[in-house]
């Protein structure tokens, strides 16, 4: 049986035996205090784990046979809060091979109780259980709405109400396939950019991230615009998730250490007071014009595919403006990110970009553009897309936080409800024991003859060797509509363009881990035109 032990027990316990001292001199009863409190957190820090699973162990009892995950110590009181900043995932995937501890192992995030496993079998037992169905929910994910929203709303039957929504209005195979003819023009409209830079090097990322916030604008609230001009409308908007991606990225402390959470020490809550109004303000303000101009017809954006629900589906406006918001914010940042390290990968390997130049060229000759129907006659591109994929998942981490609803057993381990669970997708990926020369960058892995691999490996999140975009009743919902988008504009661009490194500098695949893992320095390049 659980033994409660009380923090506060422990303090006035203490404090008492020094009651003598405090009537006389005060400072006694501040040093008796610091003692206590010292002396707490030191016994809960000796557990491997640190100080969170300290307490934990200390409230169970010590008379519990249970085995103790390992995993490492920290500091007091913070635990390993430490690992979780510049490139979280590296430090983590160190920290489990030290501690030999790959399957699983516990760490501390101040009082937050967290496992995480760089195996791809333990992973796909976490993302697949019906306990860890739910999300921790951050404080800035809940000040920025995204509670009522599909990636972070509590597991439940609204969560459910919004699933079926979007695989069944929103994301489903004939609203994708709608959606064909926009993804033509912008990729048409890259292509027109970048040739009007006339062999000039410049920024790849600076195109990428407008083309996708113009695609998710036209997708979402049926907003087009020239890539080639500037807009408020769309400048107001990037600024906008901008300013989330950088709130939603950062380490709240307060998450972690709840006492610090009335000071808000990194305005992050002052931040996203300020930020919230002004997407209130942007998206009702879509909504109404599309109630206004709607006519008794139902416009092909997800706007007014929502105001056409009605029963168990139809939402409030307050749920539609934060269902609009993610999709605008989870859609614009991972197409970007990917595209720009699979140009870097191909500038870094001119001999594959070689062969996927032949691809295209076989599929659909140079005398006309590439269509999407043609990437479903392509082998080679898509293996390029899994590669990059492997190498450099835009989510390597903190994407696939989960949380357990109950207790429950994990690799023979008890963890306790309310622990949250990672999934190290960057420390799978790069495991010899998982993948033959895992930093290598080979395509061919994904077309080899040998028995051991499968031409038709899927990332959808049924192999957990490779599930970039999650796995279980958390994959992304999107992931469909993203490597669509992702296939068909790297083939278009590489299509029109043989892409080439600035001047003689080396391809600098440092990585910054943000809200999705993209290049430190950004990808400067100069391009050469394939079709005149």
């Amino acid at each position: 049986m659980e033994t409660q032990i009380d923090d506060s027990f422990w303090l006035l316990a203490l404090v008492s035996k020094c009651k003598a001292f405090s009537s006389q001199e005060p400072i006694f009863l501040l040093l008796s205090l610091f003692l206590a409190w010292l002396a707490i957190a030191l016994c809960y820090w000796v557990y491997p784990g640190g100080p969170a699973w300290g307490k934990y162990w200390l409230k169970r009892g010590t008379c519990s046979k249970a085995k103790m995950i390992p995993g490492p110590r920290g500091f007091p009181v913070i635990g390993s809060m430490n690992l979780m900043v510049n490139l979280a995932h590296h430090k983590l995937a160190a920290a489990a091979k030290t501690l030999k501890a790959k399957r699983l192992m516990a760490f501390s995030m101040g009082e937050t109780r967290v496992i995480i496993t760089c195996n791809p079998d333990v992973a796909k037992d976490i993302l697949n259980s019906s306990v860890f169905a739910d999300r921790p929910v951050k404080e800035s994910a809940y000040q920025l709405m995204f509670n009522r929203a599909i990636g972070f709303a509590p597991y439940g039957v609204y969560w459910r109400t919004l699933r079926r929504i979007a695989a069944t209005h929103l994301l489903c195979p004939k609203q994708i396939s709608s959606t064909e003819p926009q993804r033509l023009d912008i990729a048409s409209q890259m292509v027109s950019v970048i040739a009007c830079r006339g062999g000039d090097y410049f920024r790849v990322r600076d195109i990428l991230r407008k083309a996708s916030l113009n695609n998710m604008m036209c997708s979402v609230f049926g907003r087009k615009y020239d890539l080639g001009t500037s807009n408020n409308e769309i400048e107001e908007l990037g600024g906008l998730v901008a300013e989330g991606y950088d709130l939603l990225g950062k380490l709240n402390w307060s998450d972690h250490l709840p006492w610090l959470a009335n000071l808000d020490l990194q305005k992050i809550r002052f931040r996203c007071s300020n930020l919230v109004p002004k997407v209130n303000r942007f998206v009702n303000r879509i909504i109404q014009e599309h109630r206004e101009d709607q006519g008794g017809q139902i416009r092909n954006d997800f706007v007014g595919v929502l105001l056409s629900l009605h029963g168990p589906d139809k939402l409030s406006d307050d749920d539609m403006v934060a269902v609009l918001w993610e999709m605008i914010f989870r859609g614009t940042d991972t197409v970007a990110v990917l595209i720009e390290w699979i140009l870097a990968r191909m500038i870094l390997h001119p001999d594959i970009q070689s062969k996927v130049h032949e691809e295209l060229d076989q599929v659909t000759g140079r005398s006309r553009p590439l269509m999407e129907a043609d990437i479903r006659s392509m082998v080679y591109l898509p293996a390029v897309v899994k590669e990059v994929l492997r190498l450099h998942p835009p989510g390597p981490l903190l994407s696939w936080a989960r949380l357990a609803i109950t207790d429950t057993d994990v690799d023979g381990y008890d963890v306790p409800a309310g622990t949250t669970a990672m999934v190290n997708m960057w420390a799978i990926t790069r495991d010899p024991q998982v993948w033959a020369d895992p930093l290598k960058f080979s395509p061919e892995r994904f077309l080899s003859k040998e028995v051991t691999a499968d031409v038709e490996f899927s990332v959808s999140g049924s192999d957990l060797r490779l599930a970039p975009f999650g796995s279980g009743r958390r994959t992304c919902p999107g992931k469909t509509l993203g490597l669509a988008t992702v296939s068909f504009w790297v083939g278009s661009l590489l299509h029109e363009f043989e892409w080439v490194r600035c001047g003689h500098e080396p391809v600098d695949l440092s990585e910054v881990l943000r809200l999705s893992c993209e290049m430190a320095k950004p990808l400067t390049v100069k391009v050469n035109p394939r079709r005149r």
